[in-house]
């Protein structure tokens, strides 16, 4: 029988002993470890563990071996097999940039992710949309239709089991309560570098103040706007010689890298929330 790769990944309260019965579940169970990495927050006194194993043992049988570790520690845990597609819906308005390299990245095989639907407020990419064979929704939204398109967006979620959404430069604030129904499951890019600049033209703010360094920030959705558990970051110089409009081509060129590294990682299995944080085994 051909052994098949899973990725384990799990978070508890730290105590002595953890490793030590992953570990032993995990060779009980026929795996042989390719990859493990390891935390222990001294903030929070959580423990976070992924690991890469291979096995002829079954999903099912890897699972019903760590059940009995997962409830003795009292772990949150997840079982998946390595390189599975993701399912991801793509949220976007007019900005093209950060999603069309999430597509060309997805069909060149570099983001382990499927892509059964792209959303909209608008119709400026739709054509962008045809050209990659991905079905186009467009939702209008409005302050009064607000409520209704989020219905739309959570039918297409349901239907599409979408396990990953993400907002590709998509210029709406997400109410309250999709946030709490996202949660841990959907990721904003963020132009400009949090926490600053943010609200209109943040490049535009940015070089005002005649900042030296400009970026992007991938980020957790979460009812508390752009305030949401940081997975990724970047940021390149700038110089007094740039323009406004210079750092805004700049800054896009990061925003793509940037969410399509956060994807990548989150698609992997690589982020485990801590509160208000994350930890990124990448």
């Amino acid at each position: 029988m051909t052994d098949s790769a899973f990725v384990v990944t799990l978070s508890c309260p730290d105590r002595p002993g953890i490793v030590h019965a992953v570990a032993g579940a995990l060779l009980g169970a026929g795996c042989n470890i390719a990859d493990s990495q390891q935390y222990g927050s001294p903030t929070t006194g959580n423990f976070f563990m992924r690991v890469e194993a291979t096995t002829s043992s079954t999903q099912a049988e890897l699972t019903a071996a760590l059940q009995p570790v997962a409830e003795t520690f009292g772990m949150t845990w997840q079982i998946n097999p390595v390189g599975r597609k993701v399912r991801t819906i793509i949220l976007c308005s007019k900005d093209a940039h950060c999603l069309n390299d999430l597509l060309f990245q997805q069909r060149t095989g570099t983001l382990p992710i499927e892509v059964p639907a792209i959303v909209s407020n608008h119709r400026d990419l739709e054509e962008l949309a045809d050209f990659y064979g991905i079905p186009f929704h467009h939702i209008p939204v409005t302050a009064e239709t607000k409520p209704q398109a989020e219905a739309q967006l959570l039918k297409l979620i349901a239907e599409h089991d979408v396990e990953l959404t993400v907002l590709a430069r998509y210029m709406q604030v997400l109410s309250n309560d999709l946030c709490t129904e996202l949660n841990g499951k959907a990721i904003n890019i963020h132009h400009s570098f949090l926490p600053s600049f943010k609200g209109a033209k943040p490049y535009h703010q940015a070089h005002a103040r005649g900042v030296k360094i400009i970026g992007a920030t991938a980020h957790y959705v979460t009812a508390d706007l752009d305030e949401g558990p940081i997975i990724e970051q970047e940021v390149i110089r700038v110089d007094h010689a740039r323009t406004a409009a210079q750092f805004v081509q700049m800054g896009r060129d990061v925003e793509g890298r940037t969410l399509a590294q956060a994807v990548q990682w989150h698609a992997e299995h690589r982020v485990l929330l801590d509160g208000t944080r994350t930890v990124v085994f990448n």
